[in-house]
Parts: C-alpha cells; structure tokens; sequence
C-alpha cells in the first residue's frame, strides 16, 4: 500500500474492533510480561496497533517498521498528536528483510496484517527470530482466507459497506492472498518455530502466539526443529 490514495483510505478506514482485539488478545496470553518491554512491529502502516501497545502498557517502547512511507506519515502524524507516546516510539521505512534493526534486541514481536502482503512468508518468520531476544514473545495476527469466493464477497459486504472503493478492493485482494491456518502451521514449523500456536480469533482473522527459544544461539541457528518443543498447533478461539 505505498500509493498515497491507498494509504489514506486505510488511515482513515475504522478498524477498532479488530485493533482493539489485537491488544485484547495480547493482553491475555502475554499480561504483565510486557512491563517495560522493548516492542518491534513489523509492518505497522499507519501505527494502529502501535499506538494503542504504548497506551496499553505505558512503560514500554516500540520500533514500527513499514516499507511504505505514505503510511508512516499518518502514523508520524498520529504520534506527533501524542507526544507522550512518541517520545517511547520510533518509525523505520524499510522493507523487510532489514539490517537497520538490532539482532536479538526485542523482547515481543508484533505484526499485523503483513503475512498476505509477503510473496515469501519466510520473510517474516526469519525476522521474527533474527530480531527477538531468546525467550521473546511474539504475536503475528492476519487475514485468513475464506473457503469460497462467496464467502470472500460476503465478508467484503459486511466489513467494507460504504468503504472507498480502493478499500473494497485492497480487502477482496487480501482476503484471496491470505493464508489457511493449516499453511501457517506449515510455515512456522519450516521456519524452527515449532510450539508456536496458530489460532482462529475471529470469522476473518487467524492469530499466531509464541516464544522464541531461550538459549543465546537461536538468532544464528538454522530453522531446525528446537528440542523439547512441540509441533506447531492449530486451534480455534
């Protein structure tokens, strides 16, 4: 979404429910564990979640990284709106992969949204475990696709009614190029991610929880099962 129509249609676009249940969810599995934590949001747009991660724990940080500078400039307009949450932020244009990012130097990875934008879901599974410390916790939410076109266009006239028709569009698109949750599950095992959870939170969402292995060499091992560590799970919420 580097076009600048297309980032305005989704700044100004009503997210709440699914933003407001992105935090929700991180609330509950990972709690006061956030205190102060060191956050990294892998393609934060307009800095949806980002924004409301600083305002739910006030006393951590967060890096947003987006490979589109039209969305990090609503998001750099909604942090200069809130000068105390800005002060605990930092914007980054680049496109993943990245080297302007510190190996091993965050305590929760974020992402929402940016899986079906990846032609290589690799992409950020590999950048989940360079840039988390051992032992992070990560939370990855996404589209996932429907089982039908029918139900793609349903869900296009449920949550885009009287949207732009860029908006209408982007959605349709996203919801084709999503993954399934069995596919994620598929990705993380071949990623070393194996004990990761991929959950179905809502009619149109699937959610991935996890914690990257505590012992200092995973940022350099290659994407190998981790011992004493599960398969990746899928379940429904």
């Amino acid at each position: 979404m580097e076009e600048t129509e297309q980032a305005l249609a989704y700044a100004q676009a009503d997210f709440s429910e699914p933003d407001a249940r992105f935090i929700a969810l991180l609330e509950e599995w990972a709690g006061p564990g956030l205190l102060g934590a060191r956050a990294l949001d892998l393609g934060c747009g307009p800095g949806n979640i980002l924004l409301r991660f600083l305002q739910t724990f006030p006393d951590a940080t967060c890096d947003g990284v987006d490979g589109s500078a039209a969305m990090l400039a609503h998001a750099q307009a909604a942090l200069d709106d809130r000068p105390g949450l800005a002060r605990r932020a930092r914007l980054i244009c680049d496109r993943l992969p990245t080297d302007r990012l510190q190996s091993a130097g965050y305590d929760l990875i974020l992402s929402n949204s940016l899986l079906h934008h990846l032609h290589d879901p690799q992409v950020l599974w590999q950048a989940v475990r360079r840039f988390g410390r051992p032992g992070a916790l990560v939370q990855v939410v996404d589209l996932m696709r429907p089982a039908s076109p029918g139900w793609a266009e349903a869900l296009v006239a449920t949550y885009a009614e009287g949207a732009p028709e860029v908006l209408r569009n982007d959605f349709r698109n996203s919801l084709f190029a999503a993954f399934e949750p069995q596919e994620v599950v598929s990705q993380l095992h071949e990623a070393g991610l194996d004990g990761f959870e991929v959950a179905v939170v809502s009619d149109r969402h699937l959610a991935v929880f996890g914690r990257l292995p505590s012992d200092s060499s995973h940022p350099h091992r290659s994407p190998s099962k981790p011992p004493d560590c599960d398969e990746p799970t899928e379940r429904s919420l």
